[in-house]
């Protein structure tokens, strides 16, 4: 069997904000927009040079979906990013003004880095140590 994830859902609150933030901030790609009706839009983002897996955004409609937007795990790491460069990429998103919700500490998995992204959802930046995870 081969299986992979494909699209992760990341509840927003704006489509045209999520898809900047994520496009000028995290410097994502945006792979599709297409409008499904009115209100609906099929928005895939994904970063830089990745053949993995996509955020599907998906704008929060009913009050139980706004509820989860930035909290979509209860206050844990959300989403793991991972990076060859951790300190190039750290000193991007503060030039970028993404939140630095802990600095680069080193972990026995690797160089770590913890942000938020525009609605609050925690992020780990990792790039992971040569040994296997």
């Amino acid at each position: 069997m081969n299986q992979c994830l494909m699209y992760i859902t990341l509840v927003v609150e704006d489509y045209d904000a999520a898809i900047e933030f994520y496009t000028q901030k995290l410097n994502f790609v945006l792979i599709e927009d297409t409008v499904l009706n009115e209100s609906k839009r099929w928005v895939l983002v994904s970063p830089q040079g990745s053949a993995g897996c996509c955020l599907l955004l998906a704008k929060a409609v009913s009050e139980e979906q706004k509820s989860r937007i930035g909290n979509q795990t209860g206050g844990r790491v959300f989403l793991f990013l991972q990076t060859d460069d951790l300190i190039r990429d750290f000193e991007a998103l503060k030039s970028r003004g993404v939140e630095i919700i802990r600095k680069p500490s080193i972990e026995e998995y690797g160089k770590v880095v913890v942000f938020s992204d525009l609605y609050g959802n925690l992020w780990d930046l990792i790039e992971p140590c040569n040994k296997s995870i």
